[in-house]
């Protein structure tokens, strides 16, 4: 008698088949595949995001943002009513996420400040500068980099007029 399925065995033999290492050459069951998970990536960023308001920024020579722009970020943030620990200042220069959907999905915003060209995220949809613009379920507003805004009282106030409605 001849058996396609060795697993039909069972309801021709009563007894148990025991099978030596040697003559395994079937087996119903799928030899289990190693499984590569993707490691969470985690982003460095300032603050402790504590009003889900995110700060993007370009610093290519700087971990977060330089000094003296730091400074000029915290003083208009205090005017908000906001402090460092209530945002994450993210450095596109070094930040391990540059698309906006895996951004938006690690932070889930309220509200979204863009200093600068060069922070604009890969595959975000045209933003007009210095018009907030509601933007998968947070506010936004793409302005002058600090480097723009820091010898030009014009860039300075066009930024404030907007960041008072962010």
């Amino acid at each position: 008698m001849k058996a396609e399925n060795p697993a039909a065995l069972r309801f021709i033999l009563q007894d148990d088949i025991y099978l030596l290492q040697n003559d395994k050459t079937y087996t119903d069951e799928k030899s289990p595949q190693p499984v590569e998970e993707t490691p969470a990536v985690k982003l460095n960023y300032l603050g402790k995001y504590k009003k889900a308001f995110l700060v993007m920024v370009h610093y290519p020579g700087h971990e977060f943002i330089a000094d003296v722009h730091l400074t000029a970020l915290e003083n208009i943030l205090k005017r908000k009513d906001y402090a460092i620990d209530d945002v994450a200042i993210l450095n596109m220069a070094t930040a391990a996420i540059r698309n906006l959907d895996e951004l938006l999905t690690y932070f889930n915003p309220q509200k979204i400040l863009l200093l600068g060209k060069d922070a604009l995220p890969a595959n975000i949809e045209a933003i007009a500068l210095n018009e907030p613009k509601q933007m998968e379920g947070c506010m936004a507003l793409y302005t002058f980099s600090f480097a723009d805004m820091m010898d030009s009282t014009e860039n300075k106030k066009a930024f404030w007029e907007q960041m008072k409605n962010l």
